[in-house]
């Protein structure tokens, strides 16, 4: 099975991109860090990311469903439910995802995340950065950054063995 993507002349790795964002990771980790993915892929990253670095308990999940500007269009997905098993209020979160791009499922996840308490702080890390920005968000750390034509979406997918892949698909 492979685990890169071409996307016109641009080859995607998820696998290596993954082994980039565990070393960034490491290097804005502190002691009072929780992992929280986005679900789906940011979530499978989080799982992921806690087992790889040995970290006790279990990764956060968290959904945008909720918070969405778009959910009259969308409803609620079946990405989940959020899960966060650890007290949030004065913790700094890490928020995982796959894919950053315009920005609104972060803003959305944010207030989720504030439903649940006060973070001492939030930082974003991605595996890949997309631009096309519409809301004023930056990852604090990206494991790539591509651009792909607006009528193009990419999604981080997982094989029923833990190994990442990304579908690109025209929107």
């Amino acid at each position: 099975m492979s685990t890169s993507t071409s996307v016109g002349v641009l080859l995607l790795d998820a696998e290596a991109l993954y082994r980039e964002l565990l070393r960034g990771v490491q290097l804005i980790w502190s002691a009072n860090t929780r992992l929280v993915g986005i679900t789906s892929g940011g979530a499978w990253l989080a799982e992921r990311l806690q087992k790889d670095m040995n970290l006790p308990g279990q990764a956060g999940k968290i959904s945008s469903a909720m918070h969405r500007d778009d959910f009259a269009q969308r409803g609620l997905s079946s990405g989940g439910q959020t899960v966060l098993p650890f007290d949030v209020n004065g913790a700094d979160i890490l928020i995982l995802d796959d894919v950053l791009f315009t920005g609104r499922t972060l803003r959305a996840v944010i207030n989720e995340l504030f439903d649940y308490g006060r973070p001492a702080s939030v930082k974003l890390a991605v595996l890949v950065d997309r631009g096309g920005r519409e809301l004023p968000v930056q990852a604090d750390f990206a494991a790539a950054r591509v651009t792909l034509a607006p009528d193009q979406s990419l999604a981080l997918a997982r094989s029923e063995a833990g190994v990442f892949s990304f579908d690109v698909k025209a929107v």
